[in-house]
């Protein structure tokens, strides 16, 4: 027997499946051995494939390592408990499209996370179901839930913000935390020892995010465990013995996470000197560890920094700015978010905010063909942190599309992230429900959110994944109403991640919540403090640039290309309204099935029809508020009185819409669900309903002043955009560096005009480049000159389509499920090429 197949990961996944026989009282079923690949000839499987074979009465599971085992017994455990016959597998085999697939879990308030944090059954059965999802990667944070330099406020709630002494003493440092005895101590180091172990055992990497270094928050901080004993002179020095000790004394950490930028409590001016003392310390360890960077504000000096041989730098990017968006990585950012000159006395947060700004929320620049450090990537909380979400096209392409660049995958920050943070919690606060047939105790609060888990982590490991993968859960547990649920939840799930994309008027978590919308007005006569700091002026619906300002348009920016005459295959805010208005409709029909077949009985399916109510209502606001938004510039633009009554109706329709929200929540959810102490950060619907009444009487004001004046001009009927793009393109396998690059369509519609093609390195620091296509016959073309293609980045494409009339496509475009890339990704290095 080999050390894979006997190791501490296969031995726990075969006792899973042990168990489930069990369960279900199956004591005759075929015997199931664990063989290496090499036993079988033929039988090729990469790092965490498995392949799963009959060889006469046996079931043999294949893999190379423990992870692929452990993926193939645990699907044979899981065909068992939802009533499988073993006798009756087939042979059948997968592999990982996704190297890295995270979670992230935050310890954000000692009021609401210590109870989780110290209960042992809560660990092992949540860390199974991440096991059985698919994931390989743990990454439990703490200090993540302040940012230095950048809140409002200081810190009070800074329970293992600044880890080390809330864990042990350091020899020859009096570093204490304020009312934390060595029991405390003691306790808090042997469960963080005990998660490490229980993780690995389970194969999963674990990740300790050690997000802030600061001991003193500043401002007005009123810290409730102050850290003494420290200050400028023994910082460096502290934290680097610290950092050494904590790894020997949890042997399963695998690595660290870092916020590096100057929001972890180092100032970004000469900030490479502090880490390097922090790096020297992990390396000290002696074993190797991977040193995850928050990519943010990362310069060359931090990469020179992290230069040690037992570490592996790895850079993690924010995939949409602070939120969950759509699969793909942005074709570009936002405006705002260029680099710029650091001005004087802005030492502390320069290289963040000013010098490399557009490392901020994205990729950046980091996606070198010959970079030397690995990236991956974030997907943060912000859009949606507390309904139930579930889509299998958004997950699938995910798995298709986060190893963007040659990347290595992605962490996710889990369901009810930063539940009570920066002080917000209350004792027994983490279950945000109020009712008490639909509350989960015993810390068990993230079972609601299974099948979500269940759908990132099997479709980040496999995106072409058979649905009965996730349909025997949704069976065990939605009974008759399980299909119908389904068919609910994956539109409505698709709605904020679109609203996100598109309406990007805040990138940080802080500021943005889809969810639970502060209002942003769509009349110009009401101003929004709240969002003025993170949009372009003025602060309403038609100024807000989208994420993604290359493949969306801006309402007011739709307007005025529609006025000039000179619209682009953008797609507009008028699609936008009209997706999530079929969303909803497809949405709420398979709801009203849901509601006949459902066990009304059940807790799980009465929290499942609350979320999917509340869904819907969302999308009819936000299609709403679209329609209004375009409406209402559209008066602006040519006072036409008729805009603004459709502006009004279309706002009032959202309005009432979102009104119903708190009628379905009433008595369900918290009345103040704190995610953090700002204004998007708790609340509840009802809170929002009177903004969206100012803005209904300003709209109403301008309505009445109006009235009998005349229309300086009507705005031309936009031309509508194609069924196909009529167009097909054969992508090459690769480009050579520093060669030029021909690429070309062919002409299947003969209605086809012309077309430009569109390109750019993958790089957002840089700007998209145009060519004018030259046809010949069926085929259009344009060559990228080769002192383009020299650059050490891959290059990303997509082509504009001209049809009669004005009418335009983008190609490739998303497709209808809006779960691909609207680009094409191309490398020098074959096989690492991604097409839509």
């Amino acid at each position: 027997m080999s050390e894979t197949t006997t190791g501490r990961v296969a031995t726990w996944a075969t006792e899973q499946l042990s168990q489930a026989l069990a369960a279900k009282g199956i004591t005759d079923a075929p015997a199931v051995r664990l063989a290496t690949a090499d036993q079988f000839p033929g039988t090729e499987l990469g790092p965490e494939a498995y392949a799963v074979l009959r060889v006469d009465d046996e079931i043999v599971v294949v893999g190379n390592d423990e992870i692929g085992l452990r993926c193939g017994l645990l699907e044979l455990a899981d065909r068992v408990a939802t009533g499988a016959d073993l006798a009756a597998v087939e042979p059948f085999a997968e592999q990982p499209a996704v190297p890295v697939r995270g979670v992230v879990r935050s310890f954000s308030s000692v009021d609401e996370d210590l109870p989780w944090f110290h209960d042992k059954r809560f660990w092992t059965e949540y860390l199974t179901w991440l096991a059985a999802s698919r994931f390989n990667r743990f990454h439990l944070a703490l200090g993540m839930q302040y940012n230095y330099g950048a809140d409002r406020h200081g810190a009070t709630d800074n329970y293992l913000c600044f880890a080390y002494p809330f864990l042990f003493d350091v020899d020859g440092y009096d570093v204490r935390a304020e009312g934390v005895g060595a029991d405390e101590q003691k306790r808090n180091l042997e469960m963080l020892r005990f998660i490490g172990a229980e993780s690995r055992r389970r194969g999963l990497k674990f990740q300790l995010g050690l997000w802030n270094h600061a001991y003193d928050y500043g401002r007005d901080s009123v810290h409730r465990y102050p850290i003494t004993g420290i200050g400028p002179d023994n910082h460096a020095a502290y934290c680097k013995a610290a950092i050494a000790q904590l790894l020997t004394e949890c042997p399963d950490i695998d690595g660290l996470t870092f916020r590096v930028h100057y929001e972890g409590g180092i100032p970004d001016d000469k900030h490479e000197i502090f880490w390097r003392a922090v790096f020297e310390g992990a390396n000290s360890a002696g074993r190797p560890l991977e040193i995850d960077m928050h990519a943010k504000g990362v310069d060359q000096a931090l990469l020179d920094a992290v230069d040690l041989p037992n570490l592996s730098p790895v850079l993690s990017a924010k995939y949409w700015a602070e939120h969950v968006g759509l699969p793909y990585h942005q074709a570009s950012i936002r405006a705002r978010e260029a680099a710029k000159p650091i001005p004087p006395g802005h030492e502390l947060r320069g290289i963040t905010e000013f010098s490399r700004r557009f490392t901020r929320y994205g990729y950046g620049d980091f996606l070198r063909e010959d970079r030397t450090v690995d990236l991956m990537f974030r997907v943060w909380p912000g859009t949606q942190k507390l309904l139930a979400w579930g889509d299998p096209a958004i997950a699938a392409g995910y798995g298709r599309l986060s190893t963007f660049g040659a990347s290595r995958g992605v962490d996710l920050c889990e369901p009810l992230f930063f539940k009570g943070r920066k002080g917000s919690g209350q004792p027994g606060g983490r279950d945000p429900y109020v009712r008490d047939d639909l509350r989960l105790p015993g810390n068990r609060e993230w079972t609601k959110y299974r099948y979500g888990y269940l759908l990132w982590g099997r479709l980040l490991y496999n995106p072409d994944a058979e649905p009965e993968t996730w349909r025997r859960h949704l069976r065990s547990t939605y009974g008759e109403a399980a299909a119908d649920i389904e068919d609910a939840l994956s539109p409505l799930s698709r709605i904020l991640p679109l609203v996100t994309v598109v309406h990007g008027v805040g990138g940080s978590n802080n500021g943005y919540w889809p969810e639970v919308y502060f209002d942003l007005p769509i009349s110009s006569r009401v101003h929004s403090d709240h969002y003025a700091g993170d949009t372009d002026a003025p602060a309403n619906w038609g100024g807000v640039s989208p994420f993604d300002p290359t493949t969306f348009y801006g309402v007011d920016e739709y307007v005025a290309a529609l006025a000039a005459g000179n619209l682009s295959a953008k797609y507009t805010p008028l699609e936008v309204a009209s997706w999530i208005e079929q969303l909803v409709a497809d949405g709420q029909h398979a709801l009203e099935r849901a509601r006949q077949s459902a066990d009304g009985s059940d807790q799980q399916v009465l929290r499942m029809l609350i979320d999917l109510e509340i869904l819907v209502r969302l999308g009819r606001f936000f299609a709403g508020k679209f329609r209004a938004a375009v409406d209402y510039s559209t008066y602006r633009t040519t006072k036409d009185v008729a805009a603004l009554e459709s502006a009004l109706r279309s706002c009032q329709a959202a309005r009432d819409a979102y009104a119903e929200i708190p009628v379905v929540a009433d008595g369900v959810y918290q009345q103040d669900l704190r995610f953090g102490i700002e204004t998007s950060e708790h609340g509840h619907w009802a809170d929002r309903i009177p903004a969206m009444d100012a803005d209904l009487a300003a709209l109403t004001e301008e309505l009445h002043e109006a009235a009998g004046s005349q229309a300086s001009g009507l705005l031309p009927t936009a031309p509508t955009r194609p069924a196909t793009p009529g167009v097909e393109h054969p992508v090459p396998l690769r480009f050579e560096r520093g060669e030029p690059l021909t690429l070309s369509l062919q002409v299947v519609d003969p209605a086809v005009a012309g077309a430009t093609l569109h390109y750019r390195h993958v790089d957002q620091s840089e700007t998209w480049q145009q060519l004018p296509m030259d046809r010949s016959g069926q085929t259009l073309s344009a060559t990228i000159d080769s002192t383009y293609t020299t650059s050490p980045y891959p290059l990303m494409y997509f082509f504009s389509v001209a049809h009669p009339a004005g009418a335009q496509t983008l190609y490739p475009g998303l497709n209808p499920n809006l779960s691909n890339q609207p680009y094409i990704v191309l490398t020098t290095k074959p096989g690492l090429s991604q097409a839509s």
